[in-house]
């Protein structure tokens, strides 16, 4: 069985990284070039456990675990700029992008999404699927981010609707978390899907 909308659902929520957007190869990328720079090996694991969660926190992590003497801050704009950067090598998880495209018009949709606001909509642009949405929650919208369940809770009150007529579709643990304290449905993609199966020059 594949990806489905519950029979319930009156409007969909999509996380962007991992589950619109098949962005690890270019996060991977970027984060190595930050490394670079910096003198450190980056870690993917490190995407793996922090998924949903700021890029400002994912500096932090790298400065703490590889004793790195730089600001979050600036971590951030050279990690964001280079991502931007490379946008145009981002491809939709078609998967999850057909059921953006088949109930496009016949039920709300938004996107909530640990990204910044500007990373969202670049992506989005980049991917084709700006115009799909009634709305984007992002990592700029909210104080208390994902594993919290204020991103998908602002997206429901956005497009008005309860949240227990919400479906979710996220790709990450903390974002599943999310969901379900939101008491919306929930589809975790990952079985459905493969990833990163592209190469980077």
């Amino acid at each position: 069985m594949g990806i489905t909308v519950h029979p319930e659902a009156k409007a969909l929520i999509f996380d962007l990284d991992g589950t619109l957007s098949d962005s690890l190869p270019v996060h991977i990328k970027t984060w190595n070039m930050v490394g670079e720079k910096y003198g450190f090996d980056f870690d993917p694991q490190i995407i793996f456990e922090m998924t949903g969660m700021p890029t400002i926190e994912f500096a932090r992590r790298i400065i703490r675990q590889y004793n790195v003497s730089e600001t979050p801050e600036n971590l951030v704009k050279m990690k964001q700029q280079s991502f931007w950067d490379f946008a145009h090598l981002l491809i939709p998880v078609v998967k999850v992008t057909a059921i953006v495209e088949k109930y496009h018009g016949k039920l709300p949709m938004s996107v909530g999404t640990g990204a910044s606001r500007k990373s969202a909509e670049v992506q989005l642009k980049a991917l084709g699927l700006t115009d799909y949405f009634d709305t984007i929650i992002s990592a700029d919208d909210v104080t208390n981010h994902k594993p919290e369940p204020d991103t998908f809770l602002e997206c429901a009150r956005l497009m008005g609707v309860a949240p227990e007529f919400c479906q979710v579709f996220e790709d990450g643990d903390l974002g599943i978390t999310a969901a379900k304290t939101a008491g919306m449905f929930v589809t975790d993609i990952r079985p459905h899907i493969k990833y990163g199966e592209w190469a980077l020059s």
